[in-house]
């Protein structure tokens, strides 16, 4: 652990977690063996972490999100409330002959979100996809299919309705944000 680290007393952190200097862990999260944890990132309450996750830098995760094994999170990504990666494709408490499922009897699929990314509130990202750089994932959202950078994407499934800057303002008509005065093809 490095410095200036917070630790809520309720929080369960793996001694085998490395987490980064000036990082808070809220009450009720939990931290699996080997997770890494950036530098000044926020883990809010009742947040799981599974084993193996890697999480970049700056990152703020809100609470009650699971994060599972085979998922990279990387810089500055926001997180909201209640959101569920998954890392199954074909989830069975049982094999085909009755038998408890162990690990060797399911094949894992890695998701990425990328830097910059927000995920809004109770979205469901679905296994071995790719979240593009600075994308927008709309609360309420099922991403079933990777996201290109940039995009925002809302529904169930998730489909683009369109672009977004680095700010998180959607580009209008004029394809020119109206914050930044960035031009949607500087970034794309």
């Amino acid at each position: 652990m490095k410095d200036n680290v917070y630790i809520h007393k309720t929080a369960d952190v793996s001694k085998d977690a490395s987490i980064g200097a000036n990082t808070k862990i809220w009450n009720w999260a939990q931290i699996r063996e080997n997770a890494s944890i950036g530098s000044d990132c926020i883990i809010s309450k009742g947040v799981y972490i599974d084993f193996g996750v890697k999480i970049g830098n700056k990152v703020k995760i809100q609470n009650n999100v699971s994060v599972y094994h085979g998922v990279t999170i990387k810089d500055g990504v926001f997180i909201g409330p209640h959101v569920c990666f998954t890392n199954d494709k074909n989830p069975r408490a049982i094999t085909h002959n009755g038998t408890l499922k162990s690990d060797k009897d399911w094949e894992l699929y890695k998701t990425t979100v990328k830097k910059g990314v927000s995920i809004g509130a109770n979205a469901t990202i679905l296994p071995g996809i790719d979240i593009g750089e600075y994308a927008m994932i709309g609360s309420g959202t099922v991403v079933t299919k990777s996201v290109p950078d940039y995009s925002l994407v809302i529904g169930n499934p998730g489909k683009i309705v369109g672009y977004v800057c680095k700010c998180g303002k959607k580009f209008d008509n004029s394809d020119e944000c109206r914050e930044c005065k960035i031009k949607l093809n500087e970034i794309k």
